[in-house]
Parts: C-alpha cells; sequence; structure tokens
C-alpha cells in the first residue's frame, strides 16, 4: 500500500509539474515569434496579404460566463496591434483594412475537438476600404485556392464588439461614393427614446413630403408588441455618412448597439438610420438577430418623397411614377445568399392625396426580384393616377406644345428588373364633380417585362367599365392591347352638376378594343388599329358642359350650330374604327328635337390633325343655322371650324343618308341592354331605321307644319 502511495504521489507530483512548467512556458514565451507563421497561414488562407507590424500578446485569465470544468480553467485572450490586410492590385487604396488592435479570447477545451470556440472578437479603430470597379470586381469577396483540402477546424464565433472607425465605399458601377465615420456617444440611449424620437423625425419628413395629411395617416407607429425583446437594447455608437449615391448626393446618421451577438437569438442588435439620397428620405428603427442567418431583420421603416419611382436605385423595385408621398410600415426581412424576402407589412401610405395601406413582400433569388402583395386604398383622389398614364403636369415639359396627348414615355427599361403579382382595390375615391368613378379594382402581374391588368373594374356613374389591359415591355416598341366595356352608365350621375341632366334616364354604354405599339400614350394612340364604339340616349348637351369637360372641338361646333342653348339629344351612336392611329367614322349621328346630324371624317392621333365633315339636316325650317355643313379641320390642340362653300342641306321633311351604316348600327345595337329603370332605349328606333335602310327619316314637328 505505501509503495503504491508513492507512485500515486510520484504521477500527480509530475502532472503538476508539467503543467506548471507549461504555464511557466506560456507565461515567459515570446508570442511574436509566431507572428511569421501566422501571417504566412492567414495570407494563403485568405488570398490577401495580411501583416501584424506591432505586437502580439496572450493573457491568461478565467472565463466568469463559463461553466463546468472550463470555469475552473485559464482562457487566453490574444491581443494583435497594428494589424493590415492587403487589397488586391487593381483597387485605389493599398490596404482593405487596417486595425489598431484585434482582440479575442478562446476557449480551451473545445481544442480537443478540432473547435476554434471565440466567444467574443473586438475590433479596435477599424479602418476599412470598400471598392467595385467599372468590371464588377469587389474588394469584399476574398478567394482562398481552389485546390487547398477542407480544414478539419471550426471556427464558432460568438459575438462582436464595435470600436470607432471609418468605412469607405467607392463604387464605380453603381457611380456610388460614401464616407462612414462610427463614434462611441457620450451616453448609452435606451431603444425606447431613440424610437420616440424616430417617430416623431419620420413624422416631420412626411409632412415636408407629402403634406400635413400624411401625418394623420401615418398616424398609430407609438406601440408596437413586437418590440419587447428590443426595449432591452441600449445604442452606444453614432455613424455619420456623407457622399453620393447612383450620382445623387447622399448623406445620413444613426445610431447602433456596441455588441453584435452573432448566435444568441434573444440578444438582438439595434440599428437606426435617417437617410437622404436626393430628395429620396428613408428613416428605419429596429433590431438584428441570429446575423450569422439574417433570420430576424425587424425594423420601422418610413420612406417619404417626391415619387416612388426614384427608389428604384435604392430598392432595385421598378415603382410607377408618383406624386409626393410617405409611407410607414413595419419590414421584416430575411437574407440569404441564394434568395432573400421582405415583408412590408400593415404599412400606410400618403400618395398625393390618396390614402393606401396594405401588406406586401419581395422575394429575391429566382430570375428576378417577385413583388407581391395586397394594396388597398382608403382613399383615392382620381388625378393622382394621372401620373401613371405621363398625364401630370410636368410630363408636358417633354411634349410638343400644340400637341394634348400625354407624350412622357414608359420606363420600359425598368420593367424586366422586377415581376409583380398584386390585387388593388378602391373603395372610397375622390373624383371632383366632372368624373364620378366610385370604385377600382385590378389585378397587377408583370412577367419578365410584360404587364397586364387582369381584370380591371370601374364602378361609374351608377355603371361600371370592365376589361383588360396589356402593355409589352419587352418589344421596342412597347407593344400594346386594351378592351374595354362600359355599360349602363347613368347620365345624372355622370353630370351631376348640369341641371337638364339630373332628371334623364338616359345612359352610356361603349366598347373599344385597340392594339398599338409605342412608349407613350401619344405614341399608342397614335399607332392604334381596331374599334371604338359609342351610344348614348336621352341626353342633352351645352356648350359649358363641353368646356367644362375640356372637349374643345365640340364646343366649337355645337356653338356654331346652335349657338348658346342646351340641346335635347335623343341618340347619340358613334363607330370609329382605327388603322395605325387614323381613326375613321364608319358611323356619327346625333338625333336631337331639331335635327339630325352626321359627322364623317378621320381624327389622326398621330399628328392630333382633324378632318371632318359636320352635315346638320334640320327638323325645323326656322332653325336656317342648322341647314350648313360645316368642315372641322386643324389639330385637337388648335381647332378650325367653319361653314362648307356650296349649297345648304336637304330642306326638312327629308331623309339624311349616312352611307354605308347597316353592318356599324347592328352592331351598335347590340350595345343595348334594357334594364329596370329604362326598359325602352330611343337609340333602337335611330339605330334599327340605319340597319333597315341605311338612311334617317327626318320629319318635320306637327307644330312646325302647322304654322
Amino acid at each position: 500500500m505505501k509503495r503504491r502511495g508513492k507512485i500515486a504521489g510520484w504521477i500527480i507530483g509530475t502532472l503538476v509539474g508539467v503543467l506548471a512548467l507549461v504555464v511557466l512556458v506560456l507565461a515567459l514565451f515570446d508570442w511574436n515569434r509566431l507572428k511569421p507563421f501566422i501571417d504566412d497561414k492567414v495570407s494563403k488562407a485568405i488570398g490577401r496579404p495580411f501583416v501584424i507590424h506591432g505586437d502580439l500578446s496572450v493573457a491568461w485569465r478565467r472565463e466568469p460566463e463559463a461553466g463546468g470544468l472550463q470555469a475552473l480553467m485559464l482562457w487566453p485572450q490574444f491581443t494583435a496591434r497594428d494589424i493590415t490586410i492587403g487589397n488586391p492590385d487593381w483597387t485605389k487604396q493599398p490596404q482593405f483594412a487596417q486595425l489598431k488592435a484585434l482582440r479575442f479570447r478562446l476557449s480551451p477545451l473545445p481544442l480537443l475537438a478540432h473547435r476554434l470556440v471565440v466567444p467574443s472578437l473586438q475590433l479596435v479603430q477599424p479602418v476599412i476600404d470598400l471598392e467595385r470597379d467599372a468590371k464588377a470586381r469587389n474588394n469584399w469577396n476574398f478567394a482562398p485556392p481552389q485546390d487547398r483540402a477542407p480544414s478539419p477546424w471550426k471556427l464558432e464565433l460568438g459575438k462582436i464588439v464595435f470600436d470607432r472607425g471609418q468605412v469607405t465605399f467607392d463604387d464605380l458601377r453603381a457611380q456610388t461614393r460614401l464616407a462612414i465615420d462610427v463614434e462611441p456617444l457620450q451616453q448609452v440611449i435606451p431603444y425606447e427614446k431613440i424610437v420616440a424620437q424616430v417617430i416623431e423625425d419620420a413624422r416631420a419628413q412626411a409632412r415636408s413630403s407629402a403634406g400635413a395629411a400624411a401625418d394623420k395617416v401615418l398616424a398609430g407607429d407609438e406601440k408596437d408588441a413586437n418590440d419587447t425583446a428590443a426595449r432591452s437594447t441600449r445604442y452606444q455608437f453614432e455613424w455619420h455618412a456623407s457622399g453620393t449615391y447612383q450620382g445623387a448626393p447622399a448623406r445620413g446618421h444613426g445610431r447602433i448597439g456596441a455588441v453584435l451577438a452573432l448566435r444568441q437569438a434573444d440578444q438582438p442588435f439595434p440599428l437606426q438610420a435617417r437617410v437622404q439620397v436626393g430628395d429620396t428620405h428613408i428613416v428605419l428603427a429596429g433590431t438584428l438577430t441570429d446575423p450569422l442567418h439574417l433570420d430576424a431583420l425587424d425594423l420601422r421603416l418610413w420612406f417619404a418623397g417626391s415619387s416612388m419611382a426614384k427608389l428604384y436605385p435604392l430598392l432595385g423595385l421598378t415603382l410607377p411614377d408618383t406624386r409626393p408621398y410617405a409611407t410607414a410600415g413595419h419590414l421584416h426581412a430575411t437574407l440569404h445568399r441564394r434568395g432573400s424576402s421582405f415583408r412590408y407589412d400593415n404599412f400606410r401610405a400618403r400618395v398625393g392625396d390618396s390614402d393606401l395601406a396594405g401588406d406586401i413582400m419581395v422575394i429575391t433569388g429566382g430570375a428576378r426580384p417577385k413583388l407581391s402583395g395586397n394594396l388597398h386604398a382608403t382613399l383615392l383622389q382620381f388625378s393622382d393616377l394621372a401620373p401613371l398614364i405621363g398625364a401630370d403636369s410636368n410630363a408636358y415639359n417633354n411634349q410638343h406644345t400644340d400637341k394634348v396627348l400625354p407624350a412622357k414615355p414608359f420606363r420600359t427599361d425598368r420593367w424586366r428588373a422586377m415581376d409583380a403579382d398584386v390585387q388593388f382595390d378602391a373603395t372610397r375615391i375622390a373624383h371632383g364633380k366632372a368624373l364620378p368613378i366610385t370604385s377600382l379594382g385590378t389585378h397587377l402581374l408583370m412577367d419578365d417585362g410584360r404587364l397586364t391588368l387582369d381584370p380591371l373594374s370601374f364602378g361609374v356613374a351608377g355603371g361600371d367599365v370592365r376589361g383588360t389591359l396589356a402593355l409589352d415591355g419587352r418589344r421596342t416598341p412597347m407593344q400594346g392591347h386594351i378592351a374595354l366595356a362600359a355599360q349602363h352608365l347613368k347620365l345624372k350621375a355622370l353630370f351631376p352638376t348640369f341641371k337638364t341632366m339630373r332628371t334623364s334616364l338616359g345612359e352610356l354604354n361603349g366598347r373599344a378594343r385597340l392594339d398599338a405599339s409605342g412608349n407613350s400614350v401619344a405614341a399608342l394612340l397614335g399607332s392604334a388599329g381596331g374599334e371604338v364604339k359609342l351610344l348614348m340616349n336621352d341626353g342633352a348637351i351645352s356648350r359649358n358642359l363641353l368646356e367644362t369637360a375640356g372637349l374643345n372641338v365640340g364646343n366649337i361646333i355645337l356653338g356654331k350650330l346652335f349657338g348658346d342653348r342646351t340641346v335635347q339629344i335623343n341618340c347619340a351612336a358613334t363607330d370609329l374604327a382605327a388603322t395605325d392611329g387614323l381613326f375613321r367614322t364608319r358611323l356619327f349621328v346625333f338625333d336631337t328635337n331639331d335635327a339630325v346630324i352626321g359627322v364623317d371624317g378621320t381624327v389622326n392621333m398621330a399628328s392630333e390633325k382633324l378632318d371632318l365633315d359636320v352635315k346638320p339636316q334640320t327638323k325645323n325650317l326656322r332653325i336656317l343655322s342648322l341647314r350648313s355643313p360645316l368642315y372641322v379641320r386643324g389639330t385637337l390642340k388648335h381647332p378650325d371650324v367653319g361653314v362648307q362653300a356650296g349649297p345648304l342641306a336637304l330642306r326638312s321633311g327629308g331623309a339624311i343618308t349616312l352611307g354605308t351604316v347597316a353592318a356599324p348600327a347592328t352592331a351598335l345595337l347590340a350595345l343595348i341592354s334594357p334594364t329596370h329603370d329604362q326598359p325602352e332605349n330611343t337609340c333602337q328606333t335611330v339605330l334599327g331605321q340605319l340597319r333597315n335602310s341605311g338612311k334617317l327619316r327626318v320629319s318635320e314637328p306637327q307644330n312646325a307644319r302647322g304654322k
């Protein structure tokens, strides 16, 4: 027994001695001798020059947060001073990174299993240079040797501790150059205080960009149930950025936390930013959790600016031209190399004078990003749709002054940048007294540059307009197709301010089908082929009404024929055939109490030139002004209307011949659909005569004959 005790004592003593010797050697070892070895191995691993210019030292201490056996062991803390990482030879700056010091702790026991467990890594005063050249080469993707065998060692990094530093970003391809400075705050700021300030700043910017009403629309940001984990975080650093982005002046500032936990999902990293690029403003506040997987990017996000189209260079999303806007919502993002998803939930927006809300999602990783979602207009100002077709006031700067059709080009070059699948509806529409649209709904699809609205529906004046619209931006020039059908549009609702119409039971029905090519509304109409049919019964018309509607040509013609008085219309029927932008009348007739008026000729939408003959046939001999045919020349903007030279029109009581009109009259009759309010339609009589004989019998009123 004594011998065994002596042997055990010798073994224990030997182990203690060896351990003491190891500790002594490690404590006295000059770690700087390993710098050439470390420099060489790291340089080969990253494919760039890596050099520790300063001192390399190790301090030994216990890890207070460790448990079990590791709590009893001494952990090494490495400190490497004055480190540089080189750049490729094509960059402007020689160094990719410079650090005053790099500190990290290493867990000893996992080394036995080939695991490098680093609980924390501290970057001391880093200076980082990020560059991309015109050939799309960048310096932040490291290229280790391709023939290197996989390492048996696995790195597990816990968190990164920040310090003051500088970052420059120079991207020739994107015309972007930014300088970013990071400095410690004088005092730590709680998350809730930052969010309150951010909300106030975002609303102030919304009022500045989109008007005072935006503040009310974006209300509701004060409370958020998802902020529970974030409330424990603190902001400890601030950053400032300035330079250019996509060629436009850019500046920004914000705050961040001090410790980025890479693996602890219960330790969110706080982020806050306020950025301006051109006249576009972005404000955000939130957290990033689990950065290695980026599964929890959770931000309150506000946008404001003069047009949503200007977000394209920032977000890569093809958004329409709009009037000034402001939005507020909650962004949740999951980012991965092979594809990411972004959800902008419960967002609210003020666009022009319209109020929008909904949820949208953007998914990347396919051939193109795809935007999908549901968008609802709680209030839609119909005039806010004008920029979508290039009809806003700024559009006319891009067209000839003698034209009236919008000539601002569609940005089809951006259409192939993303796909879309969006449902849109508006149940409250502010339209002014001249355009009684009560609802709007459509399903928007964008597929590789081809835009379709199918179905496209409007509730108008007690009736509806339904159809489809397709624009193929893949082709040059763009190809377009539109098919619309209008049914039972009540005249008294279409013209609510026109007293004569208030008791009318008349309706407007119509149908249009056009194919065209061109990159603007003017170009599309200037190349259109197809047909347009319109039918109106039991209505009235006046110069004031036409002037209000902006129909300059009709206003002049009506004045020539009837003077300033209101004219009762029994039936107005129009059938136009279009070829290469030339719209020709197949049938164009007005039946009034005083006369039947036929119109024949063409309207050239490409040149906007008019070539029409107006042939009135009076029902009353006393109305001499209706007995002279008129010509309509000039353009849509500058029409020329006058009396044709030659004999007067036929005497009353005759018949007006309108050429080959049986087929158009039959087609227009198909538009008449009796309703409960209007079982009979006066246009049936007019069109019936034209269908059967090609002539419209003109009978003098009984009171006229008696005199």
